[in-house]
């Protein structure tokens, strides 16, 4: 693995733990990870905000919403021109550059923002989707937010539907679906260090050791 350039993209339900199993699986691989980091990096260069960025994170903006139907892959064009539509399918644009900049340049790890579907073609990419049942979600989001289970638990449906509704508009693909990933894991059944373990092993038999 050492000898090439590979990235390993990480899916996550809410509230799974898939971002800490990512940034601990870099740490281990001694690669760099890119989550949220890489959405306010793709900002600056592109000129833009970076806080209102923020808001674009894994989501689509409510002029969207209600046109799912329409989408045709990552590269749809937007269903009518206005500064709205403009601004985010630029925010969009640029983080598939900045995606595909960095699978070109370096072995990475990165979370979530369509990356398993925009590097599609790379053989050297491996895709992992990270899930729990809703109560073992809830119960992490609890203790990290300090919030009760029930709003905890609305937290986590609402966070995956909006994941789910932008992945699959940017997509030919359906979010959390097994066929779309090489590797599904449920973190409730084992500990974050199992299951780095599981994707490093599977990486080693895919890529080599």
């Amino acid at each position: 693995m050492k000898d090439k350039k590979y990235v390993i993209t990480i899916g996550r339900q809410f509230g799974s733990g898939g971002h800490d199993i990512g940034r601990r699986l870099a740490e281990r691989l001694g690669i760099s990870f890119y989550d949220k980091e890489l959405l306010l990096e793709a900002a600056r260069q592109s000129g833009m905000n970076p806080e209102l960025i923020k808001k674009t994170d894994e989501r689509l903006p409510s002029f969207y919403i209600g046109n799912l139907s329409m989408s045709i892959g990552y590269y749809i064009q937007p269903f009518h021109s206005s500064a709205s539509t403009i601004y985010y399918e630029a925010i969009q644009s640029a983080v598939r550059q900045m995606i595909e900049q960095l699978a070109e340049k370096e072995s990475c790890v990165v979370v979530g923002r369509c990356a398993d579907y925009l590097l599609r073609h790379n053989p050297n990419c491996i895709n992992i989707f990270i899930s729990a049942p809703i109560d073992d979600c809830a119960e992490r989001v609890a203790r990290r937010l300090s919030i009760n289970l029930s709003d905890a638990r609305d937290k986590v449906e609402k966070e995956n539907k909006l994941r789910a509704d932008y992945y699959n508009f940017y997509t030919d693909r359906q979010w959390g679906q097994a066929d779309t990933y090489d590797l599904c894991i449920d973190s409730s059944k084992i500990s974050e260090d199992a299951a780095i373990d599981i994707i490093i092993a599977y990486a080693k038999a895919r890529l080599g050791s």
